[in-house]
């Protein structure tokens, strides 16, 4: 009976695998694109529509930069995951979810972008979270 659920949890185990290797390649394009959206804040402040009453008050140029930073940080970790290090799934994971601490305070400067990269996030953190790797 065991025999029967082998190819059953190769295949899920293939799946799981393909699902961590487009998460690290989900996580380098949102560095990439968190990298853009921060130079688009940088370079022109009045780019970006700003809500008059917001709490987490924060020039787009800061937001930018925080952008960038973040963006940087999630190519380095997005290439550790991509490599299969342990380093990487972790500081993947905690990366995404800075991410939707980070776009979720950007909202209302950019709301379609913001919610957009969330999504993307919570489809990182669950690839990499239901990733089992096989032992020998």
């Amino acid at each position: 009976m065991a025999h029967s659920t082998e190819p059953d949890a190769t295949l899920k185990q293939g799946l799981a695998a393909g699902t961590s290797i487009a998460a690290g390649i989900l996580l380098f394009v949102i560095g990439v694109l968190s990298i853009l959206q921060g130079i688009s804040a940088v370079a022109a402040d009045d780019l970006l529509v700003v809500g008059a009453d917001y709490v987490y008050k924060l020039n787009t140029t800061g937001w930018g930069w925080i952008h960038i930073g973040l963006g940087i940080i999630e190519i380095i970790v997005a290439i550790g995951l991509l490599k299969g290090t342990t380093w990487g799934r972790t500081a993947a994971i905690l990366m995404a979810a800075l991410s939707i601490v980070e776009n979720f305070l950007s909202i209302p400067y950019y709301p379609a972008w913001s919610l957009l990269i969330i999504a993307l996030d919570v489809i990182v953190i669950w690839a990499i979270a239901t990733y089992r790797p096989v032992t020998a």
